[in-house]
Formats: structure tokens, C-alpha cells, sequence
């Protein structure tokens, strides 16, 4: 073993390691998939109602509801963007500073919060493509649910203004103001959503989509149903993909150190 090269050796071990670790990630997102497909996936139509009507409880445990993103109300409109309106919105005002350290004697950095403000209105899901909205699925709660469903339309960095006031602070406090973050965040009207959660009828033919009793989670997603499976099939793929190349790159450096074992030996016996 004294005769292998010590980076072919590590080299070999990394590859075999990586290989089951994308196996395993794999495997998982296989599992998460087959999960994925086994959920009922519906629309808010007249079908999804005359189930409801049906079901137990007047309720449906836990489905996949897709259709299109609109308010109840009067939609929210964007601070920053003109003619922009959404439904949930993020605004996050960050403030970045540099303060001075006397024991390197240096200017550091750090970043503080000054402002986040989390706005929503009543919203539902429609069936894509209807102009008449008879029936929609109402979505409760939507800031509890997990899922990167918000759309950023603005963001702007801007240099902190050295004011009078600030270069006095600076040389009490050994602190000065860097820059200026604003952004915004917004679940667009008319965006495409895919919910998974709990479907309960309320008062007559009204829908409503909420977190499940059951424990499992909340989810909203910026995509219909179909696109969403295909991101997740993609990124079982790319986990295949790297854990047959590591396989075949780690059973590649096997057989150079065998070779190279086997031309060693076969030197010290002539």
C-alpha cells in the first residue's frame, strides 16, 4: 500500500464517497417525488365542489389545488413599481454600517434591519383561463405557509448620505453609515399558484384552502402543477447524473492504483 500515490488513493476515496452521497440524495427526492404524485390534484371547479359536497366533514385531508392568483378585494399596490399589484408584499429596508476597530485598526462592516413591513389581502385561486368567476378557492393564512412564493420587482442599493450629523456621530460612536438596501417582494395577481393543504366547504358553494390538522405541511408555490413536478424530476436527474460520474470516475482511479500496483510488483519480482 506504501507504493500507491497518496492523491490517486484520496482521490479514489472522495469519488466512491461523493457517489453514494448523490445516491442518497437521489433517492430522497425519488421518495419526495412519489409523495408528490400520490397527492390528488384538483382545480377550483364545479368537479372539486361536487366532492366536497360529498366527502366526509365536508372536507378533502390533504390535496394539490392549481389555478390563478386573485383578490378578494382591492389588490395591494407596489411602492416602488407602477401599475403593479399583488396580494402579499415584502418590503425590507437594510442599513449597512462600518464601524472602526481599534484593535486591528480597520473599518469592519455589519448589516442591520431598519425596516421589513409584510403586507396581505384576502385572496383566492380561480380555474386558469375562466374571465367569469363563479367559483374560487379561498386561501387562508398565506404568510403561515412555507414555499419562495413571492416575486421580486424592485431593488435598489444607494450610498448613505454623509450629512453633517452623521460625521459628528462618527467621531463620538467610531461608527458611519455605508449604503442603503430597499427591496420588494409581491405575490403578483394573476400569477400561477399550485396549494398544498386541507380543502374545506364553508357556507354554501365557498372553498377554502388551509394548513392541514393533520401535522403535513402548508405549501403555496408560484407554478402550476405540472412545471413544479418537472423541477423536482430535473433535480433527481442531476443527482443520478453525478453519482454515475463519481462512481465511474472513483472506479477509473481504482484501476489506475491496481495498474500501478500490479507494474510494481512484477518489477521487484525480475
Amino acid at each position: 500500500m506504501s507504493d500507491f500515490n497518496p492523491l490517486v488513493l484520496i482521490g479514489t476515496g472522495s469519488s466512491f464517497a461523493f457517489s453514494a452521497l448523490f445516491y442518497s440524495l437521489y433517492k430522497e427526492k425519488q421518495e419526495e417525488l412519489r409523495k408528490l404524485r400520490a397527492v390528488p390534484l384538483f382545480k377550483p371547479d364545479e368537479h372539486l365542489l361536487k366532492l366536497l359536497k360529498a366527502a366526509p366533514l365536508k372536507r378533502l385531508q390533504y390535496v394539490a389545488v392549481e389555478g390563478v392568483v386573485v383578490p378578494d378585494g382591492e389588490p395591494l399596490a407596489s411602492q416602488f413599481v407602477p401599475r403593479c399589484f399583488g396580494v402579499v408584499q415584502k418590503v425590507v429596508v437594510k442599513e449597512y454600517w462600518k464601524y472602526w476597530n481599534p484593535t486591528l485598526q480597520t473599518w469592519n462592516s455589519r448589516t442591520q434591519n431598519r425596516k421589513e413591513t409584510n403586507n396581505a389581502v384576502p385572496f383566492s385561486l380561480v380555474k386558469p383561463g375562466f374571465y367569469i368567476i363563479d367559483l374560487r378557492m379561498k386561501v387562508q393564512n398565506p404568510l403561515e405557509a412555507s414555499g419562495c412564493y413571492l416575486e421580486r420587482v424592485h431593488s435598489r442599493v444607494r450610498a448613505a448620505q454623509e450629512g453633517i450629523l452623521n460625521v459628528v456621530l462618527q467621531g463620538i460612536s467610531g461608527e458611519r453609515p455605508e449604503k442603503l438596501e430597499e427591496s420588494e417582494e409581491l405575490l403578483r395577481v394573476g400569477t400561477a399558484m399550485t396549494g398544498f393543504g386541507e380543502v374545506v366547504l364553508e357556507h354554501g358553494d365557498s372553498m377554502r384552502l388551509q394548513a392541514p390538522r393533520d401535522g403535513r405541511q402548508y405549501v403555496l408555490v408560484p407554478s402550476d402543477h405540472k412545471s413544479f413536478v418537472e423541477r423536482h424530476e430535473a433535480t433527481a436527474s442531476t443527482w443520478k447524473v453525478l453519482s454515475a460520474a463519481s462512481g465511474i470516475l472513483g472506479t477509473c482511479l481504482l484501476a489506475i492504483l491496481l495498474k500501478g500496483s500490479g507494474g510494481k510488483r512484477d518489477g521487484r519480482s525480475e
